[in-house]
Formats: structure tokens, C-alpha cells, sequence
């Protein structure tokens, strides 16, 4: 098969053995590009209280939050763990937000993918699976997220090396895939949920994991 056979053919096994993710949570691109900064270097269970302590401030609108300086709302983020750091980088995001589009997420979603993606990592604390959570999910472009599920994956599988870079792997799957951003969405919260569930980082689960047929 070629490349993008294989991908497909895993996509489709994928979604047909565990069904759709519903992924990513949030009402709002905002409170999307919230989750993608505040989910670095935790769980997500840990974001949704971080986020759940914004909602119950009427905190979820960027014009509010710039209003806040670091320590205010690092104490409000704080499950969410690194909790300065995080605010510091959402105050960042917030300063181009406010400055390139006067808080209009219409206005950014009007630039092309790639235009988008340079300017989102120029941003500090922003980097490509930040960069790229918030372009698909939020701003509704067809920018593939990969992260360390995916490498473990297919490195297991021997479709890439153990060792590729974050742009690397990135391209194996934009460089064949359709700019389709709804099988994108679907197909890495597919992959978070294998990793999570048989893909482990000691040992996998392969007897009874649904990717066992493209094993090697």
C-alpha cells in the first residue's frame, strides 16, 4: 500500500472500532486556545478545573483575562500545574490576539495555514503542538496535530523512526493526507486515545489493541 493507503486504512479501522471522539472540548475557539496552552505538560482533567475556575468568574473572554496580571491569574490556573508560566503564556497570546486582530478570531481565521502557523509560533510559550491544536481545533484549519502518542505509535508500527522531530512526523501525515479538517480532528484524538489506552509508553497492549493488524 502506499503511504496514504496505510494511513487511511488506519484511520478508518481506528474510528470503526472505538467510534467518534467529540474532540477537542470547548464552546468557544477561545476557550479552545485556552485548553491548548493550559493541557501542556498535564491531563486534561486538570485543565477542565482550570477551566472551570475561569467560567465561574465570567472569565472566559480575552478582553477580560488581559485585564489580569500574571500572579492574579496564575492563582485561577493553577490546577492546571505551572501555573505562572501557563498565565504568562496566555497573556502573550492574548497581547497578539488584541493587537492582530482586536480580538476577532474571524480576522485570523482569514489567513492562510501556513501565514497563521508562523505568526502563532512567534509567539512565546506557543510551540507547534500548541500552534497546531489551535489551528485545527479553534481556527478551523487543516493543520495535523502530532504529539508523543503518535511518534510512539508509529514508530512501533515501523512507519517512522523513533527518533523524528516534531516537523518530521508532522509532514509524513500533511505531506499525503486530504486537507480535511474534520478526518484531521478525528483522526489524532483517535490516536491520543490509543496511546492512552494500549500504546503505552513501557509496554503496549497489542493483543488487544485495534491497530494489532498493521503490526509488523
Amino acid at each position: 500500500m502506499t503511504r496514504e493507503q496505510t494511513l487511511l486504512s488506519i484511520y478508518h479501522t481506528l474510528f470503526d472500532s472505538l467510534g467518534p471522539s467529540r474532540w477537542w472540548p470547548g464552546e468557544t475557539p477561545f476557550e479552545v486556545c485556552l485548553g491548548a496552552i493550559l493541557t501542556q505538560n498535564t491531563n486534561w482533567s486538570n485543565v477542565e478545573k482550570a477551566l472551570n475556575r475561569l467560567k465561574a468568574r465570567d472569565l472566559l473572554d480575552p478582553r477580560l483575562i488581559v485585564k489580569l496580571d500574571v500572579d492574579e491569574l496564575g492563582a485561577i490556573i493553577r490546577p492546571a500545574g505551572y501555573f505562572r508560566v501557563k498565565a504568562g503564556r496566555i497573556l502573550n497570546f492574548l497581547d497578539y490576539l488584541g493587537d492582530r486582530a482586536g480580538w476577532d478570531f474571524e480576522v485570523l481565521k482569514k489567513q492562510p495555514l501556513e501565514d497563521l502557523r508562523s505568526e502563532l509560533l512567534e509567539i512565546k510559550g506557543i510551540g507547534p503542538e500548541t500552534a497546531d491544536s489551535m489551528l485545527l481545533y479553534a481556527f478551523e484549519k487543516p493543520s495535523f496535530v502530532v504529539d508523543a502518542y503518535t511518534g510512539r505509535i508509529c514508530s512501533r508500527h515501523c512507519l517512522t523512526p523513533e527518533d523524528i522531530s516534531y516537523e518530521e512526523l508532522r509532514c509524513f501525515f500533511m505531506d499525503v493526507l486530504p486537507p480535511d479538517i474534520p478526518l484531521m480532528n478525528e483522526y489524532h484524538a483517535l490516536l491520543v486515545r490509543v496511546g492512552k489506552n494500549w500504546c503505552l509508553k513501557k509496554e503496549g497492549r497489542c493483543k488487544t489493541c485495534p491497530l494489532q493488524p498493521f503490526l509488523p
